[in-house]
């Protein structure tokens, strides 16, 4: 069940490094190619097309291609359709066909037909509420190649797209005479930076918020989310961030019957009034001057800005359009946030239940195992060779379970950040040697055999000489563990640049390519009867990723199927922590 939210993690990471590049320049053709290499990055796509509505004509102009290899293709010679393209916009919806020669919509097309085009997605560029082109990508080869998720990410890219490319356009034809416009657009590149580069929900509320106060002069201001309350069901609109400073987020819920929220609501358009009174305020108090601008995400309204003026005449139409693309522009940014917070939420719940889950699993274990020791010991009377079989194998088990409670405690400590590492300088060769010696007896018992080798005058490393220990016995075991009678088993340590390099290779039976893959992921074991013949519950190679990547190293491995396997990991080395330390 963690695979998709892990999944949905990369995505969510992968959309905000592409969306925090955007706005980074105002050029249009650099920020129309840089859409495009992002859009094929995140889709996967061979190649992609641009088309945006000519101010003039009102046509749809291309506007960009690319390919995968980052090259521009002209344009005009794309063989594209541009029947996808063309009900994209009139629909305002993403569009994902599979195979366009199959599909009913589209395999009637002379262009699909004449073209052999298979899969293709293609999504609308929508800026300040309206379509100002659309984005295309195909695969001409395969069919299937995407999928609703990579539509769901490229439509959400798209509107953030949309604003950048906006940003450009309004840039490229603006009037170097008109000073505040100039001044706006380079402003709103450094509000979109900021914005993109958190994903704390109340920082970016706060920071929409100083900017629409800031540029508009307004006297105050607040930003509320639409929420439903659990126990009513009802819906309304929560202040959660307020200029004045007070606690807004332990307001009561604004009802949405409330005349302002209820107005912008179903015109979906700003609110403009002068000479408000307490009910008409969305914070109750009393201004010559209240804007308040819907923020949008998808066409859906998701929030309010507002502002308030102790003077009639202080906010202009200039301001209005100002604070709806500051708005536009926030959408996307709270949208990141909040499904930033709903992970982070996910996560805490899963710490939380593994918690209570090990501690609740460690008492009855531990009884369990404390008679069932009495039982095998005798202190209930003589037992037959069949009873203490039967006890042997409830020993077994019972320490199968304490691994089990021990790797997931691990787990949660090291992803909650509640693991504490106790670091000091030490001999990585002597944390080798009691590797060694502990695992001497189980590798001798299958006729193999250990070798060390060090590079002479190996420094001292800097990390938790236990937690090390840990991840070199638990690399070591598995060497055992799959390596046959005979096998050798190899640890080697050096000095790479900064760090101690410590490898542990075998001649076992090594892991697939396919199998490579799935590796450091938490309860991931393969299918190989050799493999399952094993206990083991999948878990030790990702605590030994976390563990090693927590102290500053990092951790790789090659294998072949049939001939062995090399785990290869890092740790600084100690005198380059005391010379940071120095130099701090």
């Amino acid at each position: 069940m963690s695979e998709p939210r892990v999944n949905e993690q990369a995505r969510l990471a992968a959309l905000y490094e592409v969306s925090s590049q955007l706005g980074a320049s105002l050029d249009l053709t650099q920020v129309l190619n840089q859409v495009m290499d992002a859009i094929i990055q995140l889709t996967g796509a061979e190649r992609g097309y641009l088309v945006l509505f000519d101010e003039d004509s009102g046509d749809l102009q291309p506007a960009a291609a690319r390919n995968v290899d980052q090259e521009t293709i002209a344009g005009k010679s794309m063989k594209i359709s541009r029947t996808v393209i063309e009900r994209a916009v009139a629909t305002g919806e993403g569009i994902l066909t599979s195979n366009a020669q199959e599909d009913e919509r589209f395999a009637g097309q002379q262009s699909v037909v004449g073209y052999q085009l298979r899969s293709i997605m293609c999504a609308p560029l929508r800026a300040r509420s309206s379509t100002v082109g659309a984005v295309y990508v195909d695969n001409r080869l395969f069919t299937s190649v995407f999928d609703n998720a990579d539509l769901e990410l490229l439509v959400t890219f798209a509107n953030q797209a949309a604003i950048a490319i906006d940003n450009a356009r309004l840039f490229t034809r603006t009037d170097q005479n008109l000073a505040r416009r100039v001044e706006e657009l380079s402003l709103f590149q450094r509000i979109d930076q900021q914005l993109n580069k958190s994903l704390d929900l109340n920082r970016v509320l706060n920071l929409a918020l100083h900017w629409a106060i800031s540029l508009t002069g307004a006297d105050s201001g607040s930003i509320g989310l639409l929420e439903i309350n659990k126990e009513s069901e009802e819906q309304g609109l929560r202040l959660l961030v307020h200029s004045q400073g007070e606690e807004a987020g332990a307001a009561a819920l604004i009802p949405f019957d409330h005349p302002v929220l209820h107005e912008v609501w179903e015109n979906g358009r700003s609110s403009f009034l002068q000479n408000i009174n307490p009910g008409q305020a969305i914070d109750n108090t009393p201004a010559a001057a209240q804007l308040a601008v819907p923020i949008k995400h998808d066409g859906v309204m998701t929030g309010l800005i507002t502002l308030e003026s102790q003077f009639s005449n202080a906010i202009d139409n200039e301001d209005i359009a100002f604070v709806e693309r500051l708005a536009d522009r926030a959408a996307v940014a709270i949208k990141n946030a909040r499904l930033y917070e709903e992970i982070q939420a996910i996560s805490q719940a899963k710490s939380e239940f593994i918690s209570v889950v090990t501690h609740e699993l460690r008492l009855p274990m531990t009884a369990i195992k404390g008679y069932n020791d009495l039982i095998i010991g005798g202190m209930t009377g003589p037992l037959t060779d069949q009873q203490k079989q039967f006890l042997q194998v409830i020993r077994r088990n019972i320490d199968r379970m304490q691994d089990l409670i021990s790797d997931l405690s691990d787990i949660n400590r090291i992803e909650s950040g509640r693991m504490k590492f106790e670091n000091r300088a030490f001999a990585i060769l002597d944390t080798i040697h009691e590797v060694r010696d502990s695992l001497q007896e189980v590798i001798a018992a299958k006729n193999q055999s250990l070798k060390i080798d060090y590079s002479p005058g190996i420094g001292a490393v800097y990390a938790d000489p236990k937690r090390i220990g840990q991840v070199l016995t638990n690399l070591v075991s598995n060497a055992y563990k799959y390596t046959p009678p005979e096998g050798v088993i190899t640890i080697q340590a050096s000095e790479d640049d900064d760090f101690a390099r410590v490898t542990v290779s075998d001649n076992g039976i090594g892991i697939s390519e396919e199998n490579q893959v799935r590796l450091f992921t938490q309860f991931f074991r393969a299918e190989d009867q050799a493999v399952r013949e094993q206990n083991g519950w999948g878990l030790g190679l990702s605590i030994v990723k976390k563990i090693v990547e927590a102290q500053g190293g990092e951790i790789d491995f090659v294998s072949e199927l049939n001939r062995g396997s090399t785990f290869t990991f890092t740790i600084p080395l100690a005198n380059i922590k005391e010379e940071t330390a120095v130099s701090a």
